[in-house]
């Protein structure tokens, strides 16, 4: 039987949804929305808040979900790596633009600042179609020896 959800003060939780809530554990499309979100969070990076939105998704569902908690840490250290990578390239180019080489490396800042926002808007896509998107070489290094069902 499905149930409609209760969105702030429309009545009681159903005694399902209240042990729900007791164990900790999240329905299905809870879960991809919030690895949805946690995901799409790189587009804070347009008002300069990059990794604070994935970050407030890990720390509010990390007990509560499994494969939110992956996604959610995933998308943190994705955004926080372009963070680094950006701040590198934006240096070395204040650098080699003294000796004016760098000059033309500035050109290309906002097109390498739109790559994780792209990137992570796909990641969001496909978690939204139900597949288990795995960032390169940053979900081996979050997942270690144990993996996400």
């Amino acid at each position: 039987m499905q149930q409609e959800p209760n969105f702030g003060g429309e009545g009681e939780r159903a005694p399902e949804d209240q042990a729900t809530a007791s164990t900790g554990t999240m329905s299905a499309q809870d879960e991809r929305t919030w690895s949805i979100l946690a995901h799409l969070s790189v587009l804070l990076a347009l008002v300069g808040l990059m990794p604070f939105g994935a970050l407030l998704v890990w720390l509010l569902y990390k007990d509560r979900s499994e494969k939110v908690r992956f996604h959610a840490l995933q998308a943190l250290w994705y955004q926080i790596a372009w963070v680094v990578i950006l701040v590198a390239y934006t240096f070395v180019s204040l650098v080699l633009s003294l000796v004016i080489i760098g000059i033309f490396m500035f050109f290309l800042v906002p097109i390498l600042a739109l790559v994780p926002l792209i990137h992570g808007c796909y990641a969001a896509y496909q978690v939204s179609q139900g597949v288990e998107y795995r960032y390169p070489y940053i979900a081996d290094r979050i997942e270690g020896p144990r993996s996400v069902a």
